[in-house]
């Protein structure tokens, strides 16, 4: 980002791409061009690209992990990140890849979306076991409550990444209420050198107010709210917008 807040600090902003992906695949045909609407938001600004391949391939397909990775590679600084449940078919596919960041997610296949974060005090050893699996990058999903730190540190991710669907559904009523949770685990997070990361139903309403409250966030992926800003501005303001509310200017 150029000009006049270039030079405050900004959370990266990552663009989840799976919505074009299932507008893609709703007709049996390329449009719109994925690779297209990737380059797009690069060029744009954006500091990397999100996709969550599924198994039953109905929005980011395994095929095009492997195409986004290899257009991401142009982008000097630019990072992949590749959002998925840790079964041995997404294992084998991050190793094949090597995606800047991998975050792992604990929803079933047939989930419309992610909706949970993980529980580390029950999944302790199975995350244990698949994170040094990765030839990349590290983060979890988790909910904003999560409170043993010590269980985190043994399980070692680099970075954890915030459910954040009660803080957009709260937001509107009590934005105090909506970031408290938050708040506690950046604070937990603070000196353990796990980065945070942040993620779902993020928008141009409750963006910023995130990104000034929180200034350790690292990165926050969006999805669905930026392609539904996308149809109403087009790309290249919605871009626009998203960058903006991503700066720090306290």
């Amino acid at each position: 980002m150029t000009g006049i807040l270039s030079h405050y600090k900004m959370a990266k902003l990552s663009i989840n791409i799976n919505k074009f992906a299932l507008i893609r695949n709703s007709r049996g045909e390329n449009k719109p061009n994925l690779l297209t609407i990737a380059r797009q938001c690069l060029d744009l600004g954006a500091d990397g690209l999100t996709v969550h391949p599924r198994p039953d391939g109905r929005h980011i397909r395994y095929k095009d992990v492997f195409e986004l990775k290899k257009l991401v590679q142009d982008y000097p600084g630019k990072e992949f990140n590749v959002e998925g449940y840790p079964s041995n078919d997404f294992i084998k596919l991050i190793q094949a890849t090597k995606p800047d960041q991998v975050t792992l997610v604990p929803d079933p296949p047939e989930a419309l979306t992610s909706s949970f974060g993980w529980d580390i005090i029950n999944e302790k050893e199975f995350l244990k076991d698949v994170v040094p699996q990765f030839p990349c990058r590290t983060s979890i999903f988790l909910n904003p409550g999560m409170t043993d730190l010590d269980t985190l540190k043994d399980i070692n991710p680099s970075r954890v990444e915030i459910y954040t669907y009660a803080y957009a559904k709260q937001f509107p009523t009590s934005k105090k209420g909506a970031i408290s949770p938050i708040l506690d685990l950046a604070s937990q997070l603070k000196n353990s050198g796990i980065h945070l990361n942040a993620g779902h139903d993020l928008d141009l309403n409750n963006l910023s107010f995130l990104v000034q409250n929180v200034p350790t966030l690292t990165e926050v992926s969006i999805g669905h709210a930026f392609v539904t800003d996308c149809i109403q501005q087009g790309i290249t303001a919605t871009l626009k917008e998203y960058l903006k509310n991503c700066v720090l200017t306290k």
